[in-house]
């Protein structure tokens, strides 16, 4: 099942259906996530709320991601984090420079702020 796209009005949702996101999906990801920025999207929301282990390749398709989103004036939202994860943001400083929720519900509400 990979990774679910979802569109919510301007959002779009990647879900990340996964146990392990590695290099293999991060291309997957980032194939899908260009093709919605290059139609216009701004505003992304990554739930990591399955993944259990996330290497630095899939973190720099995120990082990138944000950086893209940030020249066209949107944002890109987490949702979602395991124990194992968590400790991969903190480690590498990532939580201070992405916007985390626990719920989904949260981070869509949040681009309405």
């Amino acid at each position: 099942m990979g990774i679910i796209e979802e569109e919510i009005d301007d959002i779009v949702l990647e879900i990340v259906n996964l146990d392990r996101a590695t290099m293999r999906e991060a291309e997957e990801l980032k194939i899908q996530v260009n093709e919605k920025i290059n139609r216009g999207y701004k505003k992304v929301i990554i739930d990591l709320s399955s993944v259990e282990f996330v290497d630095s390749t899939f973190l720099g398709v995120i990082v990138n991601t944000l950086k893209k989103v940030a020249k066209l004036g949107g944002d890109l939202k987490l949702v979602g984090f395991q124990p194992a994860v968590r400790s991969m943001f903190e480690l590498t400083r990532l939580f201070r420079v992405f916007e985390s929720y626990n719920v989904l519900q949260d981070a869509i509400k949040s681009f309405n702020k």
